[in-house]
């Protein structure tokens, strides 16, 4: 039988059975759109975490204390971790020993209440130093940031985030000189951070205070040997080309200055953005996919669908067949009508499914605030090659079924 004929049979079979042949699709379609929306939300989360991670700043490496494992949890949940402090960031800071990191930025992060004026929020305190603006590639939107002065000084002031100030000041958007209580100690407003955004984590709700006054004045941060921690550190190369060159140069200097030996691993991690993004990859990957594998049981449903209806279909047409042989069809003949029919009805509800899964992938981008999902040519090629898969697996048995019937009996079928 030649294929085009075989497609303009199946069309009219179909055509012939609009309602039943739409309900047999039913399950591809939702299968197939489920398929498509979910993928799409997968491709839009990396994209957003690209992006997000882009904007933090250029060149950028991370250190973090503890070992990090990407198959065995976060950094230090096996054991405590050797915490960084600022020794290591003055060793850090030395050009001669690092001449491929620009800069370095020290922060200690903690949970602080914040209160002014009848109102009060609780957010992240981050002590950290001038550099953080231009490692960070962040400014004040309004005011300033505090100076190398402030850190020596340990001085009471605060620069806030958009979102820290909507909340403490809903009437005043430019609150600088107004003072602040943090955990019951007054700060002084001296700025205003620009807006950064963010869908699944507020970068805005934050208020930055000199590293030294974090340390002193707010939060316990004195090691057992008396020398004050960090958070982490952010460090930024000189170049992007030097940025494994920059990475090598700050584990060989904290690992002198933690005393590790040759034989022993590091008690600190070095990560550049594009190990977090690769690490992100994979969750949100494994997430796309299982997403997807759930999404794929309306695929397996709507195959049943397609078998039990082309079964039907080749009781229905015992006749039609018996005559087709009676004239001098052959059973490959009869095998590929039912065959390119059900490849037919699976295609078709492949191709709604796509139409309905990137109006979903639009739906899901209206919805949650700077996010876009993503379609891809892969995950419409799958969806289609899944489709059609699933039409012919499902009437493989049919149309045996029915290129093996005898024409008399076929014929005699009432």
């Amino acid at each position: 039988m030649k294929l085009m004929e075989g497609i303009r049979l199946a069309l009219r079979a179909l055509a012939a059975n609009k309602l039943r042949a739409i309900l047999t699709m039913l399950g591809i379609i939702i299968g197939v759109a489920a398929v498509i929306t979910l993928m799409a939300a997968g491709e839009g989360v990396q994209v957003y975490i690209t992006e997000q991670f882009q904007g933090i700043g250029t060149n950028l490496l991370f250190i973090i204390p503890g070992t990090f494992d990407a198959s065995s949890g976060p950094p230090g949940m096996q054991s405590a971790p050797q915490p960084l402090t600022m020794s290591d960031v003055e060793a850090l800071s030395d050009p001669f020993r690092l001449p491929d990191v620009a800069r370095v930025a020290p922060q200690l992060a903690r949970s602080a209440t914040l209160v002014t004026a009848g109102r009060q929020t609780t957010t992240q305190v981050q002590g950290v130093t001038p550099d953080f603006t231009q490692v960070r590639k962040w400014q004040p939107v309004v005011g300033s940031f505090f100076s190398q002065q402030d850190i020596e000084g340990r001085t009471r002031v605060v620069v806030l985030g958009q979102t820290v100030v909507d909340n403490l000041f809903p009437d005043n958007p430019y609150p600088i000189g107004e003072t602040v209580r943090i955990n019951g100690i007054p700060f002084q407003v001296i700025g205003v951070m620009e807006e950064k955004g963010g869908t699944f984590n507020d970068e805005d709700d934050v208020a930055f205070v000199p590293l030294s006054t974090a340390q002193v004045r707010l939060f316990s941060a004195r090691t057992s040997s008396g020398e004050y921690r960090v958070s982490f550190i952010l460090a930024e190369a000189a170049d992007e080309d030097r940025m494994d060159q920059a990475a090598d140069q700050i584990r060989q200097v904290l690992r002198e200055q933690h005393g590790i030996a040759f034989s022993d691993e590091d008690d600190f991690t070095v990560l550049s953005q594009t190990d977090l993004l690769d690490t992100f990859g994979q969750i949100t990957g494994v997430l796309t996919i299982f997403l997807g594998a759930i999404a794929g049981i309306s695929l397996l449903v709507g195959g049943i669908g397609i078998m039990n209806i082309m079964l039907v279909s080749v009781t229905e047409r015992t006749r039609e067949i018996g005559l087709r042989k009676a004239v001098g069809a052959r059973r490959r003949d009869i095998l590929w009508q039912f065959l390119i029919e059900a490849v037919t009805m699976g295609v078709a509800g492949g191709m709604v499914g796509i139409a309905f899964g990137a109006a979903g992938a639009q739906i899901v981008s209206t919805l949650v605030e700077d996010f876009r999902s993503v379609i891809t040519l892969d995950a419409i090629a799958l969806a289609t090659t899944v489709s059609a898969v699933v039409g012919l697996a499902s009437g493989l048995y049919p149309a045996w079924r029915a290129s093996r019937l005898n024409p008399i009996d076929a014929l005699r079928y009432e």
